[in-house]
């Protein structure tokens, strides 16, 4: 087997709660008191624009919520859907012991939309962790779409093999199997640590 050089890191559900999911919009609508259908239609339809950053967060709220008044702020409902955002630290922990290795290039590959992926880049330090972010909202690519992965791997110059692409959706990673990566199905951080021995990485 291949030793493995790069580790690339589903950001939402690997590493930290998913940004802006079905169940983080479920208790942002529950939360605010907002009809789910009439939420879900509008979201639907501004979703791929949204997380390839067609779109800035404001035009999004601007569509899906304030397209009439509200007895809430803008302020109000932005600073809760940031606020459901949380860490997974044993996942936080392992990845940056594997930065701190200097074994491998680290990067992520993920679907968010632009403010958010920001402000989860800066509030739980991925900086320090990952030297290349290949986010949708940078690349106008989404999972699972095969041009995401092939842009990380010309991006980085890896060879495929040598690769590993970690995600906590099945379908998320097909693609990159596909393009000769490994690919590991994140479930819980012992699980996770212990698919990662096998392939021969470790801290």
């Amino acid at each position: 087997m291949p030793k493995i050089s790069a580790l690339f890191f589903d950001v939402g559900g690997v590493l930290l709660s998913n940004a802006w999911d079905r169940a983080q919009r479920l208790h942002a609508l529950q939360n605010f008191n907002l009809d789910e259908v009439e939420f879900d239609d509008r979201h639907d339809m501004l979703a791929s624009s949204f997380e390839r950053g067609k779109i800035s967060l404001d035009e999004y709220l601007d569509r899906t919520v304030f397209y009439r008044p509200r007895a809430f702020t803008r302020k109000a409902f932005r600073d809760f859907l940031f606020s459901l955002s949380q860490p997974d630290r044993e996942a936080l922990d392992l990845a940056r012991a594997l930065a701190k290795s200097g074994k491998y290039l680290m990067a992520t590959i993920n679907n968010e939309s632009t403010e958010l992926n920001l402000y989860r880049i800066e509030s739980f330090g991925l900086r320090a962790l990952f030297s290349l972010f290949v986010s949708s909202c940078f690349v106008g690519l989404r999972k699972p779409e095969e041009g995401i992965y092939r842009l990380a791997l010309q991006i980085t110059q890896q060879p495929p093999e040598q690769c590993c692409f970690i995600d906590d959706r099945p379908l998320n990673l097909e693609a990159a199997q596909r393009l000769g990566m490994q690919v590991i199905r994140k479930e819980n951080v012992a699980q996770l640590r212990g698919e990662l021995e096998k392939l021969g990485v470790s801290s």
